[in-house]
């Protein structure tokens, strides 16, 4: 297993996310990765799963010193003394005495970040967690982040695949250390059917997904976390440790591909309802009003309705970063967006 050094933290580079799992799911699949050969489990409170998480790693035989655990805390714990009981309660729930990795999950403008931030080092002094970090952090934040820690900060956790472009957030991490995270990396589905990965692909025997998780990983500084309901896929995705998608077959050519899909999409469709839908092409100008380093990745089509445009409104204030994945977290309800179709479209192939 190849692993990623961050600041102290040695983090296996691809590790299993349970975003929208079920209970009965992530129990189940978190036990079939580790057999299959992943360290690296990712969890978080508002995935409502943690529990299930737990009897997974208990059920899998894989001893916990082996098992790189991350889970992340949500934006309604994160005051001082509530942050430090909500850590007690998730180890409680993942039944282990510590987690490898404790991340603030998402950035929240009504408490003040030197207050969380020294929240969270406080549980890393109590030894609940070994190594702490951030998710969702643009630029701006992650310099902030960096400056009020104690304790290094070992990653920022952000969406990332071969049609977005975090160099921004990868140089930004780079003057600290740190590590990228990429959730979603198999953007919902979409890098099954992209023509270059495909073609690729082809020239190792690999799926387009196999290609894009390799190219992540080819990094120096980046972890990526698939997420799968099908044990077929999960194993597919863990076999990229064989190949480079820059041989017999040009990654380069990414960057050509991220462009196409930039402009796949017209920028606004009409109202549905009380839901609007936002495309690709939209978040570019959403991006650029975000400002440098900031960025709604809306890289597919997403529904978003007046509580989601409420979420996006204090993004723009705060130049917090806002993707499709992460508004899916943005309302624990998960009325805030609405991806039932998608879901149903796109779950069989993940």
């Amino acid at each position: 297993m190849q692993h990623i050094n961050a600041n102290g933290a040695k983090i296996p580079a691809l590790g299993f996310g349970t975003f929208e799992l079920e209970p009965a799911e992530a129990e189940s699949m978190v036990a079939h990765a580790l057999e299959v050969g992943y360290r690296h489990i990712d969890t978080a409170q508002m995935y409502k799963n943690e529990e299930a998480v737990g009897r997974g790693l208990k059920q899998s035989g894989v001893a916990r010193e082996d098992i790189f655990v991350t889970t992340k805390v949500w934006t309604d714990r994160f005051a001082d003394g509530d942050l430090q009981a909500s850590v007690r309660e998730s180890l409680e729930k993942l039944d282990t005495d510590y987690v490898d990795l404790l991340l603030l999950h998402w950035p929240n403008p009504d408490i003040s970040l030197k207050e969380t931030l020294g929240a969270l080092n406080d549980v890393r002094e109590q030894g609940l967690a070994r190594n702490i970090g951030i998710s969702n952090f643009t630029t701006r934040l992650i310099d902030e982040a960096a400056a009020q820690t104690g304790a290094p900060l070992a990653t920022n956790q952000v969406e990332y695949h071969p049609y977005i472009s975090q160099q921004p957030v990868l140089d930004k991490l780079a003057e600290h250390d740190m590590a990228l995270t990429a959730y979603c990396p198999l953007a919902q589905g979409r890098v099954f059917k992209e023509p270059t990965l495909e073609r690729i692909g082809k020239a190792h025997g690999k799926n387009g997904g196999q290609v894009a998780l390799r190219w992540l990983i080819q990094h120096d500084d980046v972890i990526a976390i698939p997420r799968s309901s099908n044990k077929a896929h999960v194993a597919n995705n863990f076999e990229i440790f064989e190949f480079r998608a820059d041989r017999r077959g040009n990654a380069r050519d990414l960057g050509a591909a991220r462009q196409r899909w930039a402009h796949h999409q017209p920028i606004v469709r009409p109202r549905l309802g009380q839901r609007r839908l936002i495309t690709a092409a939209a978040s570019t100008s959403w991006s650029r009003a975000l400002g440098r380093g900031s960025f709604l990745s809306a890289t597919y089509p997403i529904y978003l309705d007046p509580a989601s445009i409420r979420v996006l409104a204090m993004a723009m204030a705060t130049r917090s970063v806002v993707s499709p994945c992460a508004l899916a977290c943005a309302n624990t309800s998960s009325s805030v967006l609405s991806m039932d179709a998608t879901r149903k479209r796109t779950r069989s192939a993940l």
